[in-house]
């Protein structure tokens, strides 16, 4: 019988204090990974970091980081291979979510501030992790995008902005750093998390539509099923897979046009 599926290997997520990159920490501690815990919400990260060693995980760091400071991104990155020894998966998962207004009342605040926590962090995280894992021989980057970017779901225009960005960041670093074993991937989540458990709680009846929906009929857990699909592009089993956007969202990408 086979061991851990992420054995031996160092895991950096960013945006893990809550929602779907807490899922994906939980989800690779439980396959034997070395992870950190990368976010700028302090008391939450570190929640989550000493949660993983009882699941499995071979090592836990909490590393408080703002994705939006370039030097704070290196210093990430340093972290982790100073304490747990190596980088061998990126999930770039941070993100700010601006308030849904319709596209003439966006600010260019917004939008900025939508780019700088998504597009310009993934962008700076790929850059600083890249060297670390073409010296290792390879690595595995999962981008966090959205099936918003494709619908072009109004009252979103910044986040489908920013996402569909780092769909085509993606591909290009798959392009550009097959030859070095980083296979670079997208991930389109639709998924359960804290935030929509807030708005259910004002709206219950939408999110109730959501889930009647979804041809799956639910919204995703943010560890089994979003965490299974990041586990599946950050192992062995994705050796083969780079430059794609993979949806995992119940089916819900049939819906859109």
């Amino acid at each position: 019988m086979s061991g851990p599926r992420l054995a031996g290997r160092v895991a950096l997520v960013t945006g893990a204090a809550q929602g779907v990159g807490r899922g994906i920490a939980r989800r690779f501690a439980r396959e034997g990974a070395a992870v950190v815990v990368a976010d700028i919400d302090v008391a939450g990260g570190e929640a989550v970091a000493s949660s993983l060693g009882p699941l499995g995980a071979a090592g836990a760091r909490f590393v408080a980081t703002d994705v939006t400071d370039r030097d704070a991104v290196q210093a990430m990155v340093d972290a982790t291979v100073a304490e747990l020894g190596g980088l061998d998966i990126l999930v770039n998962n941070a993100q700010w979510v601006a308030p849904k207004v319709p596209l003439l009342e966006k600010t260019d605040d917004m939008l900025a501030r939508t780019l700088d926590t998504g597009l310009w962090a993934t962008f700076r995280a790929m850059q600083a992790a890249a060297p670390v894992m073409r010296g290792r021989g390879g690595g595995r980057i999962v981008n966090l995008c959205s099936l918003i970017g494709l619908s072009g779901a109004p009252l979103y225009a910044d986040y489908a902005a920013a996402k569909e960005a780092i769909r085509g960041l993606t591909r290009v670093a798959a392009n550009e750093w097959a030859a070095d074993g980083i296979l670079v991937n997208a991930l389109a989540p639709v998924a359960r998390t804290p935030a929509v458990d807030r708005y259910a709680a004002d709206h219950p009846d939408a999110v109730a539509a959501a889930e009647r929906a979804n041809p799956l009929g639910r919204l995703g857990d943010p560890e089994d099923d979003i965490g299974g699909a990041a586990l599946f592009l950050a192992s062995d089993d994705a050796r083969y897979v780079t430059g794609i956007t993979l949806f995992v969202d119940g089916g819900a990408h049939l819906l859109r046009p």
